[in-house]
């Protein structure tokens, strides 16, 4: 949520940040109108009260026909508080619901439009270069047998698979290194729950503009998650910390489940657009002061993994249309993948301000007082898509695989994965 202070008092950079996502501002003036109404309510309830409080005083000390009469008017008071005060819980949810429905303000520095209107910041790594003709990670993975995605759909349906063999083997490698990794840059591992109640899940904006994409549990108020980002948003929620001890640092591994929707006929082959997968992800709960120096550090950590795992890749600012409704800038790196011939996204990373603590009700002591904290998210690696950009990378003429030097004693010495 934003502070409803920003709203008020400089409404037209909410509008500003609005149009820089591709988005109409009428949801701004929709929430200022919320406001008054809400702020008219509350007065109005208020004066009604005291006057009953008055009143109340008055009919102690009243006698005879003045007490009665006093009394009528009290009985006809308590109703319309009564009424008064249902109209001001109706005027609070109606402005809470108009300030939920805007999404963080775009940060200034960040390319307006969408997808396509990103900013490349840098390119790292080698071009793969081959003298015979690339094969993709779906046949990679069958000689290797490492990936089943046949059996997956037979069991599961599409966008479900089986990793086999090697190719269980390179995602419980790739989890111990980037936790690892994790634990050795200050980060305290965790593995949260895979459900979440619907507060979880709003509190992150994940009811918002990306509800499409979340799996509810029928007959439960409970929700799969796309990312360990909610549960670990909400693992402070409703809760003061103490602001000496930020920044607060976890990385978490966990199963991942989405939709897809609107996905529809977009990389229906292999693993790289699947409804479950599973992640490591960094999450950082900090000052507002520090939240753009912790949000380079996190986009640091996931150049380090990439680099470990030796791939050609792209960095991206994300246009402020591509946003998520959390996120005042978003860093992405895209990882090239030879089968396509192009660049792919393998981590990314969001700054989110205070706009989920707000949501979840997470704050700070500092000496000056209780304020806002902010949030931050890291995809360190995501592991399906890691293992495509790993085979596609380093695969080899007889359909074997180099192992990337820092990846090895994660799979036993191996420097080399061989077809069966």
């Amino acid at each position: 949520m934003i502070d409803p202070r920003v709203l008020r008092e400089e409404p037209d950079r909410v509008r500003t940040a609005q149009t820089r996502r591709g988005l109409s501002s009428s949801p701004v003036d929709d929430a200022l109108a919320a406001d008054e109404a809400r702020r008219r309510a509350i007065a109005d309830y208020e004066a009604r009260r005291a006057e009953q409080k008055s009143l109340g005083k008055q009919v102690a000390k009243a006698q005879g026909d003045e007490k009665a009469e006093l009394l009528a008017r009290t009985r006809a008071l308590a109703a319309e508080v009564k009424g008064l005060e249902a109209a001001q819980g109706a005027a609070e949810q109606a402005w809470r619901d108009a300030v939920l429905a805007i999404p963080n303000l775009a940060h200034p520095d960040i390319p307006a439009g969408g997808e396509e209107q990103f900013a490349l910041l840098e390119t790292r790594g080698d071009k793969p270069e081959f003298d015979f003709t690339p094969r993709d990670h779906v046949e990679l993975g069958a000689m290797l047998g490492a990936i089943d995605v046949e059996r997956g759909a037979k069991v599961s349906g599409s966008r479900f698979y089986y990793l086999t063999g090697v190719g269980a083997e390179l995602e419980l490698a790739l989890v111990s290194m980037a936790m690892d990794q994790a634990r050795e840059t200050g980060f305290t591992p965790m593995i949260p729950p895979s459900l979440v109640k619907p507060r979880a899940m709003e509190g992150t904006g994940f009811l918002g503009q990306a509800a499409d994409d979340v799996y509810r549990i029928e007959g439960q108020d409970l929700y799969l998650v796309g990312t360990s980002e909610v549960p670990l948003a909400a693992y402070h929620s409703d809760e003061i910390l103490d602001g000496e001890r930020l920044p607060l640092r976890y990385a978490a591994f966990s199963p991942c489940f989405r939709k897809e929707a609107g996905s529809h006929g977009k990389d229906t082959r292999g693993i790289f657009r699947t409804h479950w997968f599973d992640k490591v992800e960094m999450f950082v709960f900090t000052t507002l002061d520090q939240a753009e120096a912790e949000h380079a550090r996190l986009l640091e950590h996931e150049k380090t993994f990439m680099d470990k795992l030796e791939l050609h890749y792209r960095v991206i600012d994300v246009a402020a249309g591509d946003l998520g409704l959390s996120a005042t800038r978003k860093y992405d790196c895209e990882a090239w993948l030879p089968s396509q011939e192009r660049f792919r996204e393998l981590t990314s990373t969001s700054n989110c301000t205070d706009f989920q603590t707000r949501r979840l009700d997470t704050r700070a002591r500092y000496a000056e007082g209780i304020g806002p904290v902010a949030t931050l998210n890291g995809t360190l690696c995501s592991t399906n898509r890691p293992i495509i950009a790993l085979l596609e990378t380093h695969q080899q003429a007889d359909g074997s695989v180099r192992v990337p030097k820092a990846l090895q004693p994660y799979l036993g010495g191996r420097e080399v994965l061989e077809p069966r």
